[in-house]
């Protein structure tokens, strides 16, 4: 699918007249929620938790009469691209994106802000002044990560599972991770066997890239790191097969099926990134936006500076670890039921599971 600011002159000078007419016709400052329309770009939609967070993205806007329109770009960024010019076309008065590609959605953010439409990254980074960054603290979750296994196995051969290469948070978290054991790596004390990038952060690719690491270093591997619940999924599924499972292995998200490991001892953690509390931020702050308020005045926001120096007006929430010491915290939330997390578990082994 064609880039869609390549089409004709006419198209943008479309896009810019509708930008100009929100701006004077709605009076944004002033306008009433139930008004407002709020567009949703997702990368993926197929992902388990992008389904807790629109559910979360909705109850907000739902309360506020503010309409929800969406599109699934099913991890492909040229259709991300033709997404976000729809949900503009329909009549979005601000934009939520979870970029599939960071470096390609530029030109996208550049129509929707040229046509007076704030946007909200979600989740990944877009690295563009005039986009707000909404995450959790990615480098934090790396190191969290990092510090879990390190913690179940301060030695060995260790294995880098990473996220998909055109996400900068896959960058972020190997960063957090590095910065955990970087120590005992220049001691000699780990040894990293394996490293790989995870294309679309797919289980599929992870246990595929797992399975040819194993044979690599003929089963010879003692942890994984790996950077979500879905790439950490298909690691264990290569690890079982080869009679590994048990090995630390950490993951993020908070996914059930995630958790559950966490509770069988096949997943050492998964780092919690509440999606509810990240849905309810990005609505929140897009109802703001839409209404007028500009980037720095959202309650909360930081400056912050991007990796190639862009200043950031961005809010960053703070993620929790969970292993099988602390697995009563996702199930008092609500997050989990006790019977989907400690399907069987070995209770006494896990407090939460008694």
């Amino acid at each position: 699918m064609k880039n869609f600011l390549a089409r004709p002159f006419g198209r943008r000078v479309a896009l810019a007249m509708l930008g100009a007419g929100l701006l004077a016709g709605t009076s944004l400052s002033t306008a009433k929620a139930e008004d407002l329309v709020v567009g949703v770009s997702w990368s993926n939609f197929q992902e388990e938790r992008w389904k807790t967070d629109e559910a979360a993205i909705k109850a907000v806007l739902d309360a506020a009469g503010v309409k929800y329109i969406s599109a699934d770009a099913q991890s492909n960024p040229s259709k991300q691209l033709s997404d976000i010019e729809s949900l503009i076309a329909g009549g979005a008065n601000a934009l939520i994106v979870l970029a599939q590609d960071s470096a390609s959605i530029g030109p996208a953010i550049t129509a929707a802000t040229n046509a007076g439409i704030p946007v909200v990254g979600y989740d990944r980074l877009i690295e563009d002044a005039s986009a707000y960054y909404l995450t959790f603290d990615n480098k934090e979750v790396g190191r969290m990560q990092a510090a879990a296994v390190f913690a179940a196995q301060p030695k060995g051969n260790y294995v880098f599972i990473k996220g998909n290469q055109a996400d900068p948070n896959a960058d972020f978290l190997h960063e957090g991770q590095l910065e955990v054991l970087k120590a005992a790596i220049d001691k000699g004390d780990i040894k990293v066997v394996g490293e790989q990038y995870t294309e679309n952060w797919e289980p599929a690719v992870a246990q595929r890239n797992m399975e040819q690491i194993l044979t690599a270093n003929d089963n010879k591997v003692d942890a994984v790191v790996a950077s979500n619940d879905g790439t950490a999924g298909g690691v264990v599924a290569a690890l079982t097969a080869q009679g590994l499972a048990g090995i630390p292995v950490s993951g993020q998200d908070g996914d059930k099926a995630a958790l559950n490991r966490v509770a069988l001892g096949t997943q050492t953690v998964s780092v919690w990134k509440d999606a509810r509390e990240l849905g309810k931020a990005a609505a929140t702050i897009a109802i703001d936006l839409a209404k007028g308020k500009k980037l720095a005045e959202v309650p909360g926001t930081v400056q912050w500076k991007s990796p190639k120096g862009v200043e950031m007006n961005a809010t960053f929430l703070k993620p929790v670890p969970i292993t099988k010491d602390n697995l009563d915290v996702v199930i008092t939330a609500g997050w989990i039921s006790k019977a989907e997390a400690c399907q069987g578990a070995d209770a006494g082994k896990v407090p939460a599971c008694k």
